[in-house]
């Protein structure tokens, strides 16, 4: 599998897990202070091939991930669930850790940062749907993240993230139904 973006991941062991899994090419932001020149990098990649964007789904990534979209607008978003992420034996979690097929599923995904787009989705949907407070809320948010493939996200990203990514009412409906099933089971 061939990508022809340029793909943005946090260090070297990711890039080298990118490479196992696909043929691509990776700007390494080296940690959650990226400085000025990465910045240019990644702008010269995103006017001459485009940028997908995939860090580690925890804090620190979410933070490179935010910070790089501001900086850098019109860049595509690849996420893992946490669960495909964690190494097989120790502690940590990370692209590095994921397996070739789940790497591969990310990139399959991707999807495209939209500014222009005004989501059917209000704010009282979420609350409805249990994904804003109460005591599910955030393992709710978390499987649907996985199942819309937009990452995890706290409660309130959420609504700006569906937006981000043009998340449709039907989907989120759909998803959310499927996930108020598999609790009941």
């Amino acid at each position: 599998m061939k990508i022809k973006e340029i793909i943005v991941v946090e260090g070297k062991d990711d890039t080298t897990a990118i490479k196992r899994a696909v043929d691509a090419d990776t700007i390494e932001t080296n940690g959650s202070s990226i400085g000025d020149a990465v910045i240019e990098q990644i702008k010269l990649a995103q006017q001459t091939r485009g940028v997908i964007l995939f860090t580690d789904p925890d804090f620190p990534g979410e933070k490179i991930r935010k910070t790089i979209a501001e900086l850098v607008p019109g860049c595509k978003h690849a996420f893992l669930p946490k669960s495909q992420a964690r190494p097989k034996r120790g502690k940590g979690i990370g692209v590095e850790h994921a397996s070739i097929d789940a790497i591969q599923q990310a990139l399959e995904s991707v999807k495209e940062e939209m500014t222009e787009f005004v989501s059917e989705i209000e704010f009282e949907d979420l609350l409805d749907a249990g994904l804003i407070g109460g005591n599910q809320a955030k393992d709710r948010r978390e499987r649907l993240g996985i199942l819309l493939k937009i990452g995890y996200t706290n409660g309130k990203q959420l609504h700006k993230r569906l937006q981000m990514f043009q998340i449709s009412k039907v989907e989120f409906i759909h998803a959310v139904k499927k996930i108020l099933q598999e609790e009941t089971k």
